[in-house]
């Protein structure tokens, strides 16, 4: 553990919010120039057992595991084994994505990695004390592998991209993706704490995921590992963040070269104004002042923050094993110990968020465009059939909803922006995987002409541990 007077208010208000909130534990890891210059543990990884967090306790990840598996990406491409512009459909097995909009050229490795691929919003958990297996990735592509937007068009976050890319990783290398992750990446870069889930012989230095009530949330498992199934300590993470500041550490292998990490951090679709996501990272090039390369994860049990600032060579660490916002609190907290401007931005941005708070907000009604308005019919497309649709649209902005044969509904929270309509309904998908669950099933439509397009997506109601949000082609016509 290495202590840093430097840090004592950080040190200090991490002890006082794991009281405040009633929470297990949070590690932070901090290196500059080459260095780990803080690493500590703070509260229980363990409750039950009694055992304390430490730098080295394993932590569940969750979408950190995103640069983690672009990383394994990246070697296989470096071996010429893949092309990221080649149509990913080359690299799968017998089930292949389904493209209803656009070329399925166009579909390709980069751009699955940069969620720009047309794949919707997707998560999908399976817990052990329930009897409901996890299926072939083959069979989730089949049900789920639906490209519902232009590829390239629009920035969408997918879980299921990233378990697309993990199961590609294990085609291509011949290896399980577990195996492949542990030998090329994991142990290459000194990562000795650090699994696919949690890997065998490992199970003693884990911290275990606790949910709202302060208990211990059974294990759980996804589609999408490659998205999320990443364990690593503290230590080992900074490690991982410190190669991909190319810092050249003497017990690391050098498993890709310098200008692939580059490649990597270059945003190649844009998210909103300043940021944009390259290959695993997301990239802020206005953070606070700064340029910065990072990625968070959140699921049941877990939060963590994974923050780079490359021109500082500083990266930050923050895991924790309860869902909050404190590791990027602390994150924050970090970076304005280490940098005075990130600090006074801080601090600006802080008191004109508390002057906007004050304001009231500006209510916002669906008007609908005179295109819009009239009867809509279509269809939704699930992996067991399709079920027909008619949307009436109300000069007033009511939109009512006919699904198959239930009931009439209303869609409510309906705004329209940039071409896409979305909104939110009661309904019933009629399949297997979402009926597991309490859901609603939100909308998410592009309006091309007289047609409406895109997702129909079944997502668990709030307040389930591991709720699921799955995606449907939908399509609607004047």
């Amino acid at each position: 553990m290495k202590h840093n007077n430097k840090f004592d208010s950080v040190r200090e208000l991490i002890r006082a919010k794991l009281v405040e909130l009633v929470a297990p534990s949070l590690a932070v890891a901090v290196a500059k120039d080459g260095e780990i210059i803080w690493e500590e543990g703070f509260g229980w990884a363990d409750r039950e057992r009694r055992k304390l967090a430490t730098p080295h306790t394993m932590y569940s990840l969750a979408s950190i595991s995103k640069p983690i598996t672009a990383t394994g990406l990246m070697i296989l491409k470096e071996r010429g084994l893949l092309d990221l512009d080649s149509p990913i459909n080359n690299y799968l097995g017998e089930a292949k994505l389904k493209v209803w909009l656009g070329n399925s050229d166009d579909v390709t490795a980069r751009r699955v990695a940069n969620h720009s691929s047309g794949l919707p919003l997707h998560y999908h958990f399976f817990c052990e004390n329930e009897n409901y297996p996890r299926p072939p990735m083959d069979e989730t592509i089949r049900r789920y592998g639906n490209i519902v937007t232009i590829p390239g068009e629009k920035y969408q976050y997918s879980n299921l991209g990233y378990g697309i890319l993990d199961y590609i990783i294990s085609r291509l290398s011949g290896k399980s993706y577990a195996d492949f992750m542990r030998q090329e990446v994991f142990l290459s870069l000194g990562m000795t704490r650090a699994s696919v889930h949690v890997g065998s012989g490992l199970e003693k230095y884990q911290a275990i995921r606790y949910g709202f009530d302060g208990k211990p949330i059974s294990f759980y498992d996804f589609d999408h590992p490659g998205a999320s199934a990443a364990y690593s300590s503290a230590h080992d993470l900074v490690r991982f963040g410190m190669f991909h500041l190319k810092e050249h550490l003497s017990d690391q292998k050098a498993i890709l070269p310098d200008q692939t990490i580059e490649q990597m951090q270059q945003p190649t679709m844009p998210i909103g104004d300043s940021s944009g996501y390259g290959i695993g990272w997301r990239i802020n090039e206005n953070d606070m002042g700064y340029r910065s390369v990072s990625h968070t994860g959140g699921m049941g049990g877990v939060s963590t923050t994974l923050t780079l600032i490359p021109e500082e060579r500083i990266a930050i660490v923050a895991l924790a094993n309860f869902s909050n916002s404190l590791p990027h609190d602390i994150c924050k907290e970090i970076l304005s110990v280490m940098l005075p401007k990130y600090a006074e931005n801080c601090s600006i941005l802080e008191k004109k968020q508390k002057e906007e708070a004050g304001k009231k907000p500006e209510e916002k009604k669906f008007v609908p465009l005179p295109e819009l308005i009239g009867e809509w019919n279509g269809k939704v497309v699930t992996y067991k059939g399709e079920i027909p649709l008619t949307f009436w649209f109300k000069e007033d902005g009511d939109i009512h909803v006919k699904m198959g044969n239930q009931l009439k509904t209303l869609l409510n929270d309906v705004s329209f922006d940039e071409g896409y309509l979305s909104g939110r309904m009661m309904g019933n998908i009629w399949t297997e995987d979402a009926n597991r669950k309490f859901y609603n099933l939100h909308v998410t439509l592009k309006l091309r002409d007289n047609v409406l397009n895109g997702a129909m997506i079944a997502i668990s109601l709030p307040g389930q541990i591991t709720g699921n949000a799955l995606s449907h082609w939908m399509e609607i016509r004047k």
